[in-house]
C-alpha cells in the first residue's frame, strides 16, 4: 500500500457528536467533489419522498420529512457517487494493475466514476475498452462452458435493488445453482438465523415512531454515531420524551454520550437558520454506559436476565409479563433453568463488569414497561453471535416487551438495501414458499441444492470448486475476512467480473481474465425504452419506498444493473428461458409485477409504490403474531462460552472510522475518535501499553492466532483510548487480515471480525 503523506494526529475525543462540524464537514465534501449547484440539488432531493435513496445506511426516512434529511454521511456517501471526476481507457493505459494495486483505498475511490466497460485479459497488466456486446458474450460462453453451474458464484452488494435483486437471483436459479453469497452473510445474517426461529421473522420489529413512546432504549455491539448517524435523531426524540438509555460497547464513543442535532427544523421552526445549528445544545444520551469485554455480550444479557428473574422470585409478579409469556411463548422453563445454571463468576469474568454495574442496568429494564433494543456488527461478528440475538429476545419476552408501542427489537442494516435484496430472494438458501411461487410464475424449475455462503464460496474458489465468481456491486476483496486467502481465492478463478461505479480493491484482485462492467449509480436518471425508470428498496424497518435518480449519467456508456443482470441473462440461458428478459429490462413497471405474484406483502405494488413514502410490508410479530412452528414465541437456552486467553495476548474488535461507509473510504480522519492523518492505528487501554512498555504514537505488529495459524498486519500506530483492559480495536479493511477464514459464527457463518485474539509487539 501506499504511504500517507499526512502525518498521524492524535488529539483528544470531542464531547459531542454531530452539529456545526457535522454540516461543515459534509458541504465540504460535497461542494468540493459535485460544486455547489449540483451538491446542493442532490442534498434537496436526498431521502425525500420520491427523490434518491441514500446509499449510506438502512435507517427508515420519518413521514414527516425536513429539508435537509441526511446525515454526514450521507452528504459523504451522495458526493463519493455523483462527483465529476471521470477515469476512462487513458487512465488505464497509464496505470498498471500493479501500480493501482500498491495505492490506498482512499486513493482509487477519489480518482472518479468509471465511464466504459473494460476488460483485463490473461497475461495483461492493464484494463482496456472492450464493448458491451462483447464483454456479455465472453460472461455468457465461460458460464456456458462450465462442468456445472455450481462452478460459478454470485454476490450481491446491498447497494443492489429490489427490482435488480429480484432479477439477479432470477437469474441464477434459472442457470441453475444457489450460489447467491451476499453482503448478509458478513453482517447480520446471526440477527437472521436467531429471529427467524425466536419470533418468526428475522427483521426488526419497530417503527420510528416508537422512539417516542418507549421508556427505555438499549444500544448494544453498535455505533450509531459513525455507522448510522440519523439514527441519532431518533435516539434524541427517545430522550426528549423522558426515556432512559444504556448502552452496551468496549469503547465510549460520542456518539453515544451526546448528541447536538444538526438539522435546525427538527425544532419545529422551518426559518431555523445558521444561528440555531451555533446555539443548539447537546442532548445527553447514555445515562448508563456498560465498557464490555469483548466477546462478553451474552455475558451482560445473561446478568440482566438473572437479576431479573431473582428480583421477580423475591416479589412475584413485579417483573415477569406472566400472561404474555403464558399465552405466546414457549420454552421459557428450560431457558430460566440454562440461567440458574450459569454462575455469577463466568458472567462477571466474561462480561468484564461488576455485579453494580449490571443490577443498575437490570434495575432500568425493570423499571421500564417497554423497552426497545438495537444492536448491530458489534454483536452479530462473533462465534456465539445467534445464541447472544436470542438472549436478546429473551430478555424481550420476559418483560412482554414486544408488539406493543415502544416496544420491540431492532437490529440496525448497515447497507441501504441489504434487507430489501434478501426479501427479494438473494440468499444461499431458498424459502419454499418462495420458491413455490419463482417456479409458479416463470414456469421453471429452480435447483433444490443450497449453494455457497460467502464463507463457503471462498473456500470453494481457492480450492477450485468454483471457476467464476461475478459481483454485483460491492468490494468483496476488501469486506471479506481473511484477506490473503480472499485473494488468492479469486486469483485462481478463470474470470472475475465487478459491477461497479468506481474502482475498488476487488477489480485489482483479478481472475485469469477479468471484467469491470460500469452502471449506474443511484443517483442518475435510468431512461430505458424512452421512458425514466426508477427503483425501490426495503429500510430496516420494512418500509418500501422508490429511489429515483436526477443527474445524467456519468457517461453514455453506463447501464443499470437491470438492463446488465436482463443482457447477459438472455445471453446465456438463450431459447432455455421464456422469460421476457427484455420486457424487464424496457420496464421496471413489468419487474414489480412480477415481484408482487411472487413475494407476500408486495400486493398492488406499482400502485403503492407510487405514493409518497411507499408503503409498509407486514410485520406480524409486531401484532404479536409470531410465524414459527408452534406459532409462538421462543425463549431459547443456550450456554455461556467464557473466552479464555494467554495473560500475553488481546482481544481485537474491527471498526469503523467517521470518515468511511464499509470499505469506501472518504479520508484518514476520525473525528469522534480524534485521528486525523492515517487509519493504521490500534487502539488500547493504557494499561496494556504500559504493560509492553510502548507509548502512544510507537508502531506495532498484530498477530492473530487460530487453530490453523498465525496472521499478522503491521505498522500500526498505538492509540491510547478509553477501552477495557485486555481489549484492542483497529479499523477494517486493514484488519481484515487478521480475521481467520475459519472462524465465524455457530450456525450462520458470520466472521467473527468483532472478537479475534491477538498479541501487539514493537515493529522492527
Amino acid at each position: 500500500m501506499e504511504k500517507s503523506e499526512e502525518k498521524l494526529k492524535i488529539s483528544p475525543p470531542p464531547k459531542t457528536s454531530a452539529g456545526i462540524h457535522a454540516v461543515t464537514n459534509a458541504l465540504r465534501h460535497v461542494y468540493g467533489k459535485m460544486g455547489v449547484i449540483r451538491g446542493t440539488r442532490g442534498l434537496l432531493d436526498l431521502n425525500q419522498k420520491g427523490g434518491i435513496d441514500c446509499q449510506s445506511c438502512a435507517w427508515p426516512d420519518p413521514d414527516r420529512r425536513t429539508i435537509n434529511e441526511f446525515c454526514e454521511n450521507g452528504a459523504k456517501a451522495l458526493a463519493d457517487e455523483g462527483m465529476t471526476r471521470r477515469i476512462g481507457r487513458e487512465f488505464f493505459a497509464e496505470n498498471s494493475i500493479s501500480e493501482l494495486a500498491g495505492r490506498s483505498d482512499h486513493w482509487l475511490g477519489q480518482q472518479g466514476r468509471l465511464t466504459e466497460p473494460l476488460i483485463l485479459r490473461e497475461g495483461s497488466e492493464h484494463y482496456e475498452p472492450i464493448g458491451w456486446d462483447d464483454a456479455i458474450g465472453l460472461i455468457a460462453d465461460k458460464l456456458n462452458r462450465l462442468s456445472s453451474p455450481d462452478e460459478a458464484i454470485f454476490y450481491t452488494s446491498g447497494r443492489t435493488s429490489n427490482e435488480a435483486a429480484f432479477l439477479y437471483q432470477l437469474f441464477v436459479r434459472h442457470f441453475g445453482t444457489n450460489n447467491l453469497p451476499d453482503c448478509s452473510n458478513m453482517c447480520h445474517e446471526s440477527t437472521s438465523v436467531a429471529l427467524a426461529e425466536s419470533i418468526g421473522l428475522g427483521k426488526a420489529t419497530i417503527r420510528l415512531e416508537d422512539f417516542e413512546k418507549t421508556d427505555l432504549v438499549i444500544v448494544i455491539g453498535q455505533n450509531p454515531g459513525t455507522n448510522a448517524p440519523r439514527m441519532l435523531s431518533s435516539l434524541r426524540a427517545a430522550k426528549l420524551a423522558g426515556a432512559k438509555m444504556i448502552a452496551i460497547n468496549p469503547l465510549k464513543e460520542v456518539g453515544l454520550t451526546a448528541f447536538v442535532d444538526p438539522n435546525p427544523q427538527h425544532y419545529g421552526d422551518p426559518f431555523s437558520g445558521p444561528l440555531t445549528l451555533i446555539t443548539n445544545k447537546a442532548t445527553p444520551l447514555a445515562d448508563l454506559h456498560l465498557p464490555v469485554r469483548i466477546g462478553g455480550d451474552m455475558a451482560v444479557l445473561k446478568g440482566m436476565m438473572k437479576l431479573l428473574l431473582e428480583r421477580e422470585r423475591d416479589e412475584p409478579g413485579s417483573v415477569l409479563d406472566h400472561k404474555f409469556i403464558a399465552d405466546s411463548t414457549s420454552g421459557f422453563e428450560a431457558m430460566a433453568e440454562a440461567l440458574d445454571a450459569t454462575s455469577w463468576d463466568d458472567i462477571l469474568a466474561s462480561s468484564g463488569l461488576t455485579h453494580e454495574q449490571l443490577d443498575a442496568a437490570a434495575e432500568l429494564i425493570a423499571g421500564s414497561r417497554s423497552f426497545i433494543t438495537c444492536w448491530a456488527m458489534g454483536v452479530t461478528q462473533h462465534a456465539d453471535a445467534v445464541a447472544t440475538i436470542q438472549d436478546i429476545v429473551n430478555l424481550h419476552l420476559l418483560r412482554g416487551s414486544i408488539g406493543r408501542p415502544g416496544a420491540g427489537l431492532c437490529p440496525v442494516r448497515g447497507h441501504s438495501n441489504v434487507q430489501g435484496d434478501r426479501t427479494m430472494g438473494i440468499w444461499e438458501k431458498v424459502n419454499p414458499s418462495f420458491r413455490e411461487g419463482l417456479e409458479r410464475e416463470f414456469d421453471l424449475r429452480t435447483p433444490e441444492r443450497d449453494g455457497y455462503n460467502t464463507v463457503e464460496s471462498i473456500s470453494a474458489m481457492l480450492d477450485g470448486r468454483a471457476k467464476v465468481f461475478f459481483a454485483m456491486g460491492g468490494n468483496f476483496a476488501a469486506a471479506s475476512p481473511d484477506t490473503a486467502a480472499v485473494e488468492a481465492a479469486l486469483r485462481k478463478c478463470d474470470l472475475t467480473v465487478q459491477v461497479i461505479t468506481k474502482l475498488n480493491r476487488t477489480a485489482l484482485t483479478p481472475g485469469k481474465t477479468s471484467l469491470i462492467l460500469p452502471c449506474l449509480g443511484r443517483t442518475e436518471v435510468d431512461e430505458q425504452a424512452g421512458r425514466e425508470q426508477f427503483v425501490s428498496t426495503e429500510s430496516t424497518m420494512l418500509n418500501v419506498q422508490m429511489s429515483k435518480g436526477i443527474f445524467e449519467p456519468a457517461s453514455r456508456q453506463l447501464r443499470s444493473e437491470v438492463w446488465i443482470v436482463c443482457r447477459l441473462a438472455k445471453a446465456t440461458l438463450s431459447d432455455r428461458s421464456k422469460v421476457d428478459w427484455d420486457g424487464f429490462a424496457a420496464n421496471y413497471d413489468r419487474i414489480r409485477d412480477s415481484i408482487e405474484r411472487v413475494v407476500p406483502g408486495f400486493e398492488n405494488y406499482n400502485e403503492r409504490i407510487r405514493k409518497p413514502g411507499g408503503f409498509y410490508m407486514p410485520n406480524p410479530p409486531r401484532d404479536r403474531i409470531f410465524t414459527t412452528p408452534s406459532g409462538r414465541a421462543l425463549f431459547a437456552a443456550s450456554r455461556l462460552n467464557t473466552i479464555e486467553i494467554a495473560p500475553d495476548r488481546l482481544l481485537l474488535t474491527t471498526i469503523r472510522s467517521h470518515d468511511q461507509f464499509n470499505t469506501t473510504i472518504y479520508g484518514n480522519s476520525d473525528r469522534y475518535r480524534g485521528i486525523d492523518g492515517g487509519r493504521r492505528v490500534i487502539f488500547m487501554n493504557e494499561a496494556d501499553i504500559a504493560e509492553r512498555f510502548l507509548a502512544a504514537g510507537d508502531l506495532v505488529d498484530i498477530t492473530s492466532y487460530f487453530d490453523d495459524g498465525e496472521r499478522q498486519v503491521q505498522g500500526f500506530a498505538v492509540v491510547p483510548y478509553e477501552i477495557p483492559k485486555g481489549c484492542t480495536a483497529a479499523y477494517f479493511p486493514e484488519a481484515n487480515p487478521l480475521v481467520p477464514l475459519k472462524s465465524h459464527a455457530k450456525r450462520s457463518f458470520t466472521p467473527t471480525s468483532k472478537c479475534i485474539v491477538v498479541s501487539v509487539s514493537r515493529s522492527a
